[in-house]
C-alpha cells in the first residue's frame, strides 16, 4: 500500500502521565489503566501495515515533582508513533477534574499543531470526556471521523457518589459532575463510533444516556501484550532478565512475608473507593485458615508519603493499614510502597502462579478489568467482581469465579476453593492461558478496529454556496483576508463585485473574514442584501464573537468565549456606569454577553470619567470609541484586533499573511501592529493620526475599491491574477 493511502490516527488521552515506556500506573487516580491502553493501541496500530502514521495526543507537564519526560513537547517511539504533548493550563501537573477550563487552549493549540503537519488525520479517537470534547470541536471543524471510548461514565460515577452519602454540593464542587455528563452526552451525539470494552457498558451504563443511540456502539475488547504477559511455566533458565527481577520481587516480599513460598493471594489496583481493597482484607483477616495457608500481597499504586496524597487515596491507604493492625497480619500480609510497571508487574503474576496463588479483582464495579486477562496470560487463575467486564472475561476465558464482592465471606469462600483444589486450579490456569490468546489478543483488536473504520464515512460534502468547509480550508489558505463591513466592504456595489470575483478566484489560497461591530444576525442580513457569500469567519459585537462558516451553518467559537470571559463582570459594569446621566443606552439587540453599548455623544472630559470609574471599581475592560457617537465597553481581552490575531494564533496564520481593511475607530486595533493595514479613503477623522504608520496604507479609494487598492499596494496576491473589466479579477495559471 502506497504511504499516502495508509491510514493517519490521532487517539486523545490527555489527562494521566504518558510516556513511551516505564508507565507510572497506580500512582494517582489519573494515571490509570487507560494510559496503558492508550499506548499498547497505538503502538499495535503503528506496527499494522494499513497504517501509516499514529500520533497519542496529551498534556504537556512540566513539574519538578514528575519526570522530565513529560515535558518532552514530541517523543517518538517508533519510525510511526510519536506521542505529541499540547500545552494547556499551565506546565503543573493538575488533576483530571481541574482540566475543564483549559480544554478551549487545548483545542486551540491542537488545530494549530494539526495545520504546522500540513495534513489532516483520518480518524480521531479520544479516550474519556474531557478527550471527548476536544475531539467533538475537532471533528466539528475538520470533519475528521471521531471515535470515542469513555472509559468510565459520569453518570454511573454520580449515582456511586451519591449512595455513599456524599452530597451533591460536594460532588460538583469536587468532580464538576454535571459538566461532564453534559461533555458525554454532547460526545455521544458527535461520535461516529463509540468503542466499549463488553456488552454491559452498553445495556447497564450507556442507557442512562439521552443520546445514546445502539447503531453507534461497538464492542472491541482491549488486547494484553503476550510477549511481556507470558505463562509462569514458559519462563526458563536463560532469561536472565526475567529470573533477575524474579529475585529482586522475592527480596521485596521477603520483607513482608515470614513463609513467602505460600500461595500468594495478588491484586493489583489504584487505592480508590471503588476497588474494595477493603473488602479484600476483611476476607483475608476474618478467616484465619486462609491466613495459614497464603498470603496476601496489595500493590496500591505508587505512594512517597501517605499524608502528601489526594484525599482519596489517602483515606484508601490508611484504612489498608488500620485493617492490616486490627487483623494483626503482620508476616502475612505485603502492601509495598511502589512498583515497577514495565517489567516487574508481568513477574507479580507468574510469582503468583508459580505459589499456586490467585489474582484478586474485588472492585464494586468494574467496566472492563485488564488485569484480569493479564492474570490469564500469565496462569494464574482469578476470582473476580461479578460486575461489567469481568463477566464477559471468565465466559471466555474460563480462569476464576466470580463473586459478589459486597460481602467480605464470598470472596474468602471463593479464595479457598482454588487453593484447596489443585485440579481447579491446574484447569483455571490453563483455560487462561489458552483462552486470552484466542479472545484477547492486540492483533485482533486492531483487526476489528481497522475493519470498523474502513466502513466510516471520509469526505464531508460541502454546500455550494459557502466558500469552503472552514476547517479544511482555514487548514489550507496561505493567507487572510479581513474587512469591515460598513463603510469599507459596503457602499460602492461594482468595486463590492470585483472584491467578490477576486475572493471566489482565490479561494483556495486566500481566506476571507469580516470584523464589525454588527450582531452576527446583522451581518448575516446585510451580506445576504448585498449578495456577499458568506465569509469563512465572522468576527461580530466588535470582536467579542466569533463565527465559523461550517458548510454554510455558523459555529460558534468556544474557545474564543472563554478566552475573553477572564474577569468579565457585566452586572457590576451596569452598576457602576448607571451613576452617569450621560450615557444613553443602546436599544437591546445590540447589548451582548461580552458587549455593554452605550451612545455618548463626543466629550473628552466624559468618556475619560468613564474610564476613571470603572479602573477605580477595579474592573478590568476594553472601551471602544467610534464614529463620535458609539461606545462599547468590553472585556479587556476583546476587540476585533484581538480577535484576529486569536484567528492568526488558532489557525497558525503568519500576521504578514493577514491584510486588514477598516474605516472607523473600532477598526484602529485591527489595522496596527504587525498585519498589513488598509484604511479605505472615505474613513472616519478619528483615524487621521495613524497616517504616521509606516505599515498602515490609505487608499485613494473609498468602500471595496479601497481594500483592492490597498491588495495591490502590498501585492498580497503575488502573481497569477489578470483584471478583466466585465469580471474584475479572475485567477490564470
Amino acid at each position: 500500500m502506497h504511504e499516502d493511502k495508509k491510514l493517519y490516527i490521532q487517539l486523545y488521552s490527555i489527562h494521566g502521565l504518558i510516556r513511551g515506556h516505564d508507565l507510572e500506573l497506580g500512582r494517582d487516580a489519573d494515571t490509570g489503566g487507560q494510559t496503558k491502553y492508550v499506548l499498547e493501541l497505538a503502538n499495535t496500530l503503528s506496527i499494522d501495515d494499513r497504517v501509516g502514521k499514529v500520533e497519542l495526543v496529551t498534556r504537556w507537564i512540566n513539574d519538578n515533582n514528575v519526570s522530565k519526560d513529560y515535558a518532552k513537547p514530541v517523543e517518538k517511539i517508533n519510525d510511526k508513533l510519536s506521542i505529541i504533548r499540547i500545552r494547556c493550563g499551565g506546565g503543573k501537573y493538575i488533576r483530571k477534574e481541574l482540566l475543564w477550563s483549559h480544554l478551549e487552549e487545548f483545542i486551540d493549540k491542537s488545530i494549530k499543531y494539526i495545520k504546522s503537519t500540513g495534513r489532516l488525520p483520518d480518524i480521531i479517537h479520544s479516550h474519556y470526556a474531557d478527550a471527548g470534547y476536544v475531539c467533538s470541536e475537532l471533528s466539528n471543524f475538520f470533519g475528521i471521523p471521531f471515535i470515542h471510548t469513555g472509559h468510565s461514565l459520569g453518570r454511573a460515577k454520580l449515582r456511586k457518589l451519591l449512595d455513599e452519602g456524599m452530597e451533591m454540593e460536594e460532588i460538583e464542587k469536587r468532580y464538576k459532575i454535571s459538566r461532564r455528563i453534559d461533555v458525554e452526552e454532547d460526545v455521544l451525539h458527535s461520535a461516529d463510533l463509540i468503542i466499549t470494552s463488553t456488552r454491559q457498558e452498553i445495556q447497564k451504563q450507556y442507557e442512562e444516556y439521552n443520546n445514546t443511540v445502539s447503531e453507534k456502539f461497538r464492542v472491541i475488547p482491549p488486547g494484553v501484550d503476550l510477549e511481556k504477559f507470558f505463562p509462569f511455566n514458559e519462563r526458563d533458565s536463560i532469561q536472565k532478565e526475567a529470573l533477575k527481577i524474579k529475585e529482586l520481587i522475592t527480596q521485596k516480599l521477603l520483607r513482608f512475608f515470614v513463609d513467602v513460598n505460600k500461595p500468594l493471594i495478588l491484586t493489583l489496583c489504584r487505592p480508590a473507593k471503588k476497588k474494595n481493597i477493603s473488602g479484600l482484607i476483611t476476607a483475608f483477616g476474618e478467616d484465619k485458615e486462609l491466613q495459614k495457608k497464603a498470603n496476601l500481597a496489595i500493590f496500591a499504586g505508587i505512594r512517597e508519603d501517605i499524608q502528601s496524597m489526594e484525599e482519596n487515596e489517602r483515606e484508601v491507604l490508611t484504612e489498608i493499614l488500620l485493617l492490616m493492625d486490627k487483623y494483626n497480619l503482620y508476616g502475612k500480609m505485603a502492601i509495598p510502597k511502589k512498583h515497577e510497571q514495565e517489567h516487574e508487574v508481568p513477574e507479580l503474576y507468574r510469582i503468583a502462579a508459580e505459589t499456586g496463588g490467585v489474582f484478586v479483582n474485588a472492585a464494586l464495579t468494574e467496566p472492563f478489568g485488564l488485569t484480569l486477562i493479564e492474570a490469564a496470560a500469565a496462569g494464574v487463575p482469578v476470582v473476580a467482581t461479578d460486575d461489567g467486564g469481568p463477566r464477559d472475561i471468565i465466559a471466555n476465558c474460563r480462569n476464576g469465579i466470580l463473586v459478589d464482592v459486597s460481602d467480605p465471606k464470598n470472596i474468602a469462600a471463593a479464595l479457598n476453593k482454588i487453593i484447596d483444589n489443585k485440579n481447579l486450579w491446574n484447569e483455571f490456569s490453563e483455560n487462561g492461558i489458552k483462552n486470552v490468546r484466542k479472545f484477547y489478543s492486540w492483533k485482533a483488536h486492531t483487526d476489528k478496529y481497522l475493519n470498523e473504520i474502513s466502513q466510516l464515512p471520509h469526505v464531508i460534502k460541502e454546500k455550494p454556496e459557502s466558500f469552503a468547509d472552514v476547517g479544511r480550508r482555514l487548514m489550507q489558505v496561505e493567507k487572510l483576508i479581513v474587512t469591515d463591513i460598513d463603510h469599507t466592504l459596503l457602499g460602492d456595489d461594482k468595486a463590492l463585485n470585483e472584491f467578490i470575483c477576486l475572493m471566489k478566484a482565490n479561494r483556495n489560497k486566500i481566506g476571507f473574514a469580516v470584523a464589525t461591530g454588527r450582531t452576527v444576525e446583522s451581518t448575516v442580513s446585510s451580506l445576504e442584501e448585498n449578495k456577499v457569500p458568506l465569509p469563512d469567519v465572522i468576527i461580530s459585537s466588535v470582536g467579542t464573537e466569533i463565527y465559523y462558516n461550517y458548510t454554510g451553518r455558523l459555529i460558534y467559537s468556544k474557545g474564543w468565549d472563554a478566552h475573553i470571559s477572564n474577569q468579565w463582570k457585566r452586572e457590576r459594569i451596569l452598576e457602576v456606569l448607571s451613576k452617569f446621566s450621560f450615557l444613553k443606552f443602546q436599544e437591546e439587540g445590540t447589548q451582548r454577553k461580552f458587549k455593554i453599548s452605550y451612545f455618548l455623544d463626543e466629550n473628552p472630559e466624559q468618556l475619560l470619567a468613564v474610564k476613571e470609574e470603572l479602573s477605580k471599581n477595579k474592573l478590568k475592560v476594553n472601551i471602544i470609541y467610534s464614529s463620535g457617537r458609539y461606545l462599547d465597553v468590553l472585556p479587556y481581552r476583546a476587540s476585533k484586533g484581538k480577535a484576529v490575531r486569536y484567528l492568526a494564533y488558532r489557525w497558525d496564520i503568519p500576521f504578514e499573511n493577514i491584510l486588514a481593511a477598516g474605516d472607523s475607530g473600532n477598526d484602529r486595533e485591527m489595522l496596527k501592529g504587525e498585519l498589513l493595514g488598509v484604511v479605505v479613503s472615505n474613513y472616519s477623522p478619528e483615524m487621521e493620526n495613524l497616517r504616521d504608520s509606516k505599515k498602515i496604507y490609505f487608499a485613494n479609494k473609498p468602500y471595496a475599491g479601497g481594500i483592492i487598492e490597498g491588495i495591490r499596494h502590498y501585492n498580497f496576491l503575488n502573481s497569477g491574477l489578470e483584471m478583466d473589466n466585465d469580471k474584475g479579477f479572475e485567477h490564470t495559471n
